[in-house]
């Protein structure tokens, strides 16, 4: 595990023993498998993995875990009308995504001045900005060599 993702899963390890919740293996299996992935993986391709090391492991557990990471602010999930949400541990606040609309797979591109957008949208609007979303569409290059 590369030292960005050590790190954070100890943060977010942290974080749930400062609650009192248990870190059973199968717990911390879905920890490491949402630090580990720069995919942004669905609860089915964490529980597929999870699978691997405990085949006992029920896909609820999977949600159920992922779930309170969500509401603990420890995962930002990407929601989607026409496949399943995604979740992202490792940058666990709103920042832009290019999503591709063939194969799916989602970046997270270096995006000088988003942070400001929100705050210019505020400023702009008289909103009091909670919360963003910002997605680019399009053909991933595999995708177009493939063509």
């Amino acid at each position: 595990m590369d030292p960005k993702a050590q790190a954070r899963l100890q943060q977010m390890v942290e974080k749930l023993k400062a609650q009192r919740f248990r870190i059973t293996p199968q717990r911390l299996a879905v920890l490491e498998i949402l630090v580990e992935s720069d995919s942004h993986p669905s609860v089915e391709t964490v529980y597929a993995q999870v699978r691997k090391r405990f085949p006992t492991t029920s896909l609820a557990t999977v949600y159920k875990t992922v779930t309170l990471l969500k509401e603990m602010n420890e995962v930002l999930e990407l929601g989607f009308h026409n496949t399943a949400n995604r979740y992202d541990a490792l940058k666990p606040y709103p920042h832009p995504h290019v999503i591709c609309t063939q194969c799916g797979k989602i970046l997270d591109p270096p995006l000088e001045g988003a942070h400001g957008l929100a705050q210019e949208m505020s400023r702009k609007t008289g909103f009091l900005i909670s919360s963003h979303r910002l997605d680019f569409y399009g053909i991933c290059p595999d995708c177009q060599r493939r063509g």
